[in-house]
């Protein structure tokens, strides 16, 4: 008989959760009532408290408002991790607009589709990216640009070197001038308070965010969450890490929140519970090991290629990291090798969890402080369903077979931004087919296997990616490995490894070959390895395997036409 995953849970953590039916900005509001002048974030020097925090977004929502923006309106933030993006984001809901995230490495090619598809009328974005910025707004329905520089929030003297460190690192020195349509942030924050009108919001109907999928498939789609649906979700973290405490958590903000996952597991749960943000924006190895050492992080919601990151640094030795007490590891599976060798260095704990872009993104997640079984994503959240479907039948199927997973919960998306026909592919009578494969075992415990697009079918036999990298994570000198289905004019596809080692560590393609036919069925085991100094990956530390696929497709072609 198969367990029920609530079996597992610790009393400490209810099967089910009152959630709050209010609008996600009112938790900074509620912060600022609470915790008042207990700082809300921390960078680079600078710290701000949350009344401090409150009282710039309801600044920059009434600014939004004396500009048009209206209920419903869609406000870009193209921002790394600083205070503009923590206050752009709940000041644009404050407004009543719908905010689209936007990462700040999209070219004018991505930009424009993203602007174009959610009719975005506003954005804020940094200076330097305003040329990009200025060079689609003219196909956009961009009305006004909000322009912010990391400068705008560095304590003297930072503020003053770092424009000419900017300018040696860039070669760039973006000149702005002030317009009807251009504003800058310094001088938002000059000039006396706008009118702010507060908006009434429908928490279960009204959208807070269109975030963008990464277009794994096709064109990118906006997913529609709601306020309630990023509001549960906040509230399910908090649930889950029982043990932490409101008010006296530091968490480290490396996940750009440009991304859900950051978005959710640092921001809106760090503004919710009390918590100090130290923002950092981008990743950058020796800064995040020095800021662990100094702002001693409680909470470090990351990636796996983050954490890779951080062991294989020279200078790790150098830093102390043992003030990290959880971490919830997402974006990417966590090979086991990682997770116990990062528990042996901080002595806190790191497991896995799951979810997607369409969830607000947790669906699922071991415990932290309870049962937890290695390799898997762990169980379900409080409010949360989960079984796995055949794919021809849609039918459930038995513990230990593979199938597609599905998930039902508060926090599954309203559907695809303008998309109904995709919305109804994957939204089924309240479950959400996730598009990924995996089993339940026996004790209600859920494994990924792979994404359906990911699987390889090589002479007939079906090969999970995800099993083949587990087992190259394991050898000594492998530091960060993908493997992916490339064609072969034989077995129609056959299995490719692509591999960085550890610095200082050799090892050629037939040491590894001869390692992996130790732990791997002969048709499992990669036929080609390919060593590289680094691998592509997405802003979250995703490794891009679609990219690396392309790459080989595109040789396959020219090989052929010779």
């Amino acid at each position: 008989m198969v367990k029920n995953w609530l079996d597992h849970y610790p009393e400490e953590i209810p099967a089910s959760i009152p959630y709050d039916e209010k609008p996600l900005h009112t938790f900074l509001q509620d912060g600022a009532a609470r915790f008042k002048e207990k700082k809300a974030l921390h960078f680079m020097g600078k710290e701000i408290s949350f009344s401090e925090l409150y009282l710039q977004a309801k600044k920059m929502a009434g600014y939004m408002q004396s500009l048009g923006v209206k209920k419903g309106d869609r406000v870009a933030i193209m921002l790394p991790n600083c205070p503009q993006s923590v206050i752009s984001y709940y000041g644009a809901l404050m407004a009543g607009a719908i905010v689209v995230q936007t990462n700040p490495l999209y070219k004018e090619r991505e930009l424009e589709y993203q602007l174009n598809d959610s009719e975005a009328k506003a954005i804020v974005c940094l200076d330097l990216l305003l040329p990009r910025v200025s060079n689609v707004q003219g196909k956009t329905n961009i009305e006004h640009i909000i322009v912010t520089g990391v400068k705008d929030y560095l304590p003297f003297p930072k503020n003053m070197i770092y424009p000419l460190i900017q300018k040696k690192q860039t070669k760039m020195v973006v000149k702005i001038e002030e317009s009807k349509n251009i504003h800058l942030w310094k001088s938002i924050f000059e000039q006396e308070n706008h009118t702010f009108t507060e908006v009434p919001i429908n928490p279960k109907n009204d959208l807070a965010l269109l975030q963008y999928t990464g277009g794994t498939t096709g064109f990118p789609k906006g997913v529609m969450l709601t306020h309630y649906n990023l509001v549960s979700n906040v509230q399910m973290c908090q649930a889950w890490l029982y043990k932490a405490k409101p008010g006296k958590e530091v968490v480290l903000g490396v996940l750009p929140f440009f991304h859900v996952y950051g978005m959710t597991a640092i921001m809106n749960f760090s503004i919710m519970f009390g918590s100090k943000m130290v923002l950092l924006p981008k990743f950058d190895v020796k800064e995040v090991l020095k800021t662990i050492d100094k702002q001693k992080p409680t909470l470090f919601p990351g990636a796996p290629t983050i954490y890779v990151g951080l062991l294989n640094h020279p200078d790790l030795n150098k830093y102390d990291i043992s003030s990290i007490r959880a971490c919830v590891s997402g974006s990417a599976p966590l090979p086991y090798e990682v997770q116990e060798q990062f528990e042996q260095r901080t002595g806190g704990k790191v497991v896995e969890g799951y979810g997607l872009t369409e969830t607000s993104p947790i669906t699922h997640a071991n415990f932290l402080w309870s049962k937890r079984v290695n390799g898997s994503i762990g169980v379900p959240w409080p409010d949360t369903d989960s079984k796995i479907i055949d794919v021809n039948t849609l039918e459930e199927v038995d513990a230990g077979e593979v199938g597609e997973i599905a998930v039902k919960g508060p926090q599954v998306m309203k559907g695809y931004w303008n998309n109904p026909e995709e919305t109804e592919h994957v939204l089924k009578d309240g479950w959400l087919f996730t598009g990924d494969l995996g089993y339940k075992d026996d004790e209600g415990y859920f494994y990924i296997v792979d994404r359906k697009g990911d699987m390889i079918i090589a002479g007939g036999y079906n090969i999970y990616p995800r099993e083949v990298e587990e087992v190259l994570y394991e050898h000594e000198g492998v530091q960060e490995a993908v493997v992916a289905g490339i064609p072969d004019p034989y077995r129609g596809e056959t299995v490719k490894a692509f591999v960085v080692l550890k610095e200082g560590y050799q090892l050629s393609a037939d040491e590894l070959n001869h390692f992996c036919r130790k732990h791997l069925a002969a048709y499992k085991v990669p036929r080609l390895y390919d060593f590289r100094r680094e691998l592509p990956k997405t802003a979250v530390g995703k490794i891009l395997r679609k990219k690396l696929i392309e790459e080989e497709k595109e040789q396959f072609k020219v090989q052929e036409n010779k």
